[in-house]
């Protein structure tokens, strides 16, 4: 459970710093970043697997650079779901350079909480 809280908590600063640094990737504040965090983890876990298997062909074919396509639209999906909450992305191509951002971002923040824990 408490490695669960950290991963959430990490999440919602990886957000954050996102928001700080692409133009278009707005949130709020804190408890708007906990949110989309909580709503990207739910969209990852029930929709993003259907979207691979279903573009799975031009994944192939693009040699996984596709994936990047579909972190941006599960990720422009995700603001989409959190309307008011204060978690907004203003178009594709703020929600795919946000996609990649988050990701780095993200992997050096959960590499320090997995020191942490």
């Amino acid at each position: 459970m408490k490695h669960f809280l950290l991963t959430w908590l990490g999440t919602a600063v990886a957000l954050l710093i996102t928001a700080n640094i692409v133009p278009g990737f707005i949130l709020s504040g804190f408890a708007a970043a906990l949110i989309a965090a909580v709503v990207i983890g739910l969209v990852n876990a029930i929709i993003r697997p259907i979207l691979q298997i279903l573009t799975f062909p031009i994944t192939l074919i693009t040699l996984g650079l596709f994936t990047f396509v579909i972190n941006a639209l599960t990720l422009w999906l995700a603001s989409a779901i959190t309307p008011g909450y204060g978690f907004e992305i203003r178009g594709f191509v703020p929600a795919l350079l946000g996609s990649i951002v988050l990701s780095i971002v993200s992997s050096i923040v959960n590499y320090f909480v997995s020191a942490v824990d």
